[in-house]
């Protein structure tokens, strides 16, 4: 929690709280026991003053006079008698003290009548030591009940003053790898709003480097795609004439590589389209007949290593979209499932309509994905624990900006079961209420 700014204030001004709260609590007994105690001298003063002015005279102690402080009077006479405790009492100056009397510790007052008789009013220390105590405590008990009340809006003022900060943050982690638009700050604290200019201003210059990349990798695939070519030609044509066996397996070897350049090269091209977010006009295309028309051309590749590729299910569904688009996800999504099914396993293709998207769900029965690359799945030449010398990593980021465009999304899954492994992938679009 000390790693928190909203920790590190909400302790400080909690420290601040509880020890303003003890200090106020304790000047509030101390003054409460003070005025206390002065109360008491004013209840005795008063009862002297009746006393004083009383026609009548009692011949012995009068106790109970005030019952809860437990007040008395006695009267000591005209000359000194009685008792020990009496006659010193009647030797003592008019006004209030502190004595004994009958063995207990007491404040008295002590006045004298115009006939010369004298008394005094009593009350044991102990009984007003206790009365001040319990009106001190008190006093205490707003200021006990205060100091939880404000910790509490403390932490609601902490809470709803980095509310902003956090909703920020969210808006950071829910957007997509490739969203760097500024950061909206409107409604922003003042405090904030340098915080914000800093950050909106290296977004700025990161979509920059971002587009100086995607032109720069576009450029230099449509730069080499005719070279490229023009080799591949070649490679074919050597291909016919008469050579040695080790010359040919080499030959075999270069056209292979011209293919898979040809190919990266083709994927370069495709997801610099993407990201450049052309205005393509968009009709109903039929999702079903798109899967149907990929896997008849796939259909030789998978046979080839006697993989079942076929449907589960096949709804008619129409989505509004790029049929070139939508073609070429499908195609990256089918071909990457046949490339990591091993021989003579199976790739399962269904197509429905759920809940106003059409979904087409990809699985085989290949070895999956690791777990800790499923949250990188689509990132640019991300190959995960993929041989380096398979594929260039751009197939499934390409199928993640298609969807990106269409409105939609793509979730991978490993497939876990007794005795089966393998990934599944539901692709999820818009389903279109117009005719293909």
């Amino acid at each position: 929690m000390m790693g928190s700014l909203r920790g590190r204030l909400f302790v400080g001004l909690t420290a601040i709280i509880l020890l303003t709260g003890a200090v106020g609590g304790l000047l509030a007994y101390r003054w409460a026991y003070s005025e206390a105690i002065e109360m008491q001298d004013s209840v005795l003063i008063q009862i002297g003053s009746f006393v004083l002015s009383a026609p009548i005279r009692q011949s012995r102690p009068v106790t109970g006079v005030d019952a809860e402080a437990e007040v008395a009077v006695v009267e000591l006479g005209e000359a000194p008698r009685g008792s020990a405790d009496d006659r010193r009492l009647w030797g003592l100056k008019d006004g209030l003290h502190n004595d004994v009397y009958h063995g207990q510790p007491v404040r008295l007052l002590l006045r004298t009548r115009p006939d010369g008789s004298r008394f005094a009013v009593t009350q044991q220390t102990e009984i007003r030591t206790e009365i001040a105590g319990d009106m001190a405590v008190r006093t205490l008990l707003p200021i006990a009940a205060l100091v939880p009340c404000l910790l509490l809006m403390t932490a609601f003022v902490i809470a709803r003053s980095f509310r902003p900060m956090l909703r920020l943050a969210g808006d950071l982690d829910a957007r997509k790898v490739d969203d760097v638009g500024a950061l909206p700050a409107t409604g922003a604290p003042s405090e904030l709003q340098p915080f914000l200019g800093s950050i909106n201003g290296l977004l700025e210059r990161v979509r920059v480097m971002m587009d100086q990349q995607r032109r720069f990798i576009a450029d230099a695939a449509h730069e080499l795609r005719t070279p490229v070519t023009a080799l591949s030609l070649q490679a074919e044509n050597l291909a016919s004439l008469d050579m040695p066996a080790e010359t040919r397996d080499r030959l075999d070897a270069l056209k292979s590589g011209m293919r898979r350049t040809k190919h990266l090269l083709e994927q370069l091209l495709a997801l610099a389209r993407q990201d450049a977010a052309p205005s393509i006009a968009t009709v109903a295309v039929e999702l079903d007949k798109i899967a149907k028309g990929v896997v008849a051309d796939l259909l030789p590749e998978a046979a080839a290593r006697n993989i079942d590729l076929g449907f589960t299910t096949v709804e008619a569904v129409a989505v509004n979209g790029d049929e070139l688009s939508l073609i070429s996800a499908v195609r990256n999504l089918v071909e990457n499932a046949i490339k990591f099914t091993p021989n003579g396993g199976a790739v399962d293709l269904a197509v429905a309509r759920e809940d106003g998207m059409a979904v087409i769900q990809i699985q085989d029965t290949g070895p999956g994905i690791p777990p800790q690359d499923l949250a990188r799945i689509g990132e640019p030449f991300f190959r995960g624990g993929q041989p380096s010398g398979e594929g260039a990593g751009l197939g499934l980021s390409i199928v993640k900006r298609i969807v990106d465009h269409a409105a939609g999304s793509v979730l991978f899954e490993n497939v876990t079961g007794a005795g089966r492994s393998g990934l599944r992938v539901t692709l999820r679009l818009p389903a279109s209420t117009d005719e293909a």
